[in-house]
């Protein structure tokens, strides 16, 4: 059977979700890269938040505010005690943008539906283009992880020059320099392609399989512990572009594998890559 997950409560199937998703003590939450989705259809009873108008800032570039948080969360009917499911295109990768999010704020009882959006589909469950109306909730944000769980550019300069773990989880060729974004996308975004000097590549899709689900403990131990050399107990940033990919990697470490200190720099290339005075390395 080979080891299991560290926290596997943080994963729901599809057939959980199902079973729950009239639960009024759950709340299913969308979350994608391309906005238009969730109007075409999603899972009954679903939300959507979009990662860019409801969690952005749309003033500075950061996160919005614990207040603008918590009305979020009072619309879309979801309590402090609410379990809230969190699945999404991509295999999940704005899902777990929305996860990493809803910690930040900490939210205590967040979950990812494995398989997001595309086995939802693939398994022909039910869909729908309505959406939902539930009665506004008295939220309160309790507490802040953002020491825990986020980074800042500083910091992370001077993890670059201690030799600490850094994970550029980007595609190959953006970590070389060939490229500032993925490829078939719009090469913006940086003055200049590369990497943050002392980083390792492992690009985040190599912790999903092709259906969206997560690849088995094992198989990411041999990933990251067996190839890359990581330990459970080492001092983790990961990084992408916008902080999006990496906090689908940030969420496998923390929760599939259990390590202690991983933390996911937001700011990511898009800062890195225009920063005054930060030095950038190029090539494999």
């Amino acid at each position: 059977m080979g080891d299991p997950y560290v926290h596997p409560e943080v994963l729901v199937s599809a057939d959980w979700v199902e079973e729950h998703r009239n639960d009024p003590k759950v709340r299913i939450v969308e979350s994608d890269e391309d906005v238009l989705l969730y109007d075409m259809g999603h899972v009954p009873g679903a939300v959507k938040i979009d990662w860019q108008g409801d969690l952005q800032d749309q003033i500075v570039r950061d996160y919005i505010n614990a207040e603008k948080f918590a009305a979020i969360c009072s619309r879309s009917g979801i309590a402090n005690d609410t379990t809230v499911v969190f699945y999404g295109d991509k295999s999940n990768w704005w899902a777990c943008y929305a996860y990493w999010a809803f910690t930040l704020f900490g939210h205590k009882d967040c979950r990812v539906m494995n398989g997001g959006r595309k086995l939802w589909y693939d398994q022909n469950r039910p869909v729908t283009t309505e959406v939902p109306q539930y009665a506004p909730t008295d939220y309160k944000v309790q507490s802040s992880n953002e020491e825990k769980i986020r980074v800042f550019r500083d910091v992370v300069l001077e993890h670059s020059k201690s030799g600490k773990p850094l994970l550029d989880v980007r595609s190959p060729k953006e970590f070389t320099g060939e490229k500032t974004h993925m490829e078939d996308y719009p090469q913006e975004g940086s003055l200049r392609g590369g990497h943050i000097p002392g980083a390792v590549s492992v690009p985040w899709n190599r912790a999903v399989n092709d259906d969206g689900t997560f690849k088995t403990a094992d198989e990411l131990k041999a990933i990251y512990e067996s190839e890359v050399g990581l330990k459970s107990t080492d001092d983790i940033i990961a990084y992408c572009r916008i902080g999006e990919r990496s906090s689908l990697t940030w969420f496998v470490l923390t929760y599939l594998l259990g390590y202690s200190k991983v933390r996911n720099y937001d700011g990511s290339w898009c800062e890195w890559g225009n920063l005054v005075r930060v030095p950038i390395a190029k090539g494999a």
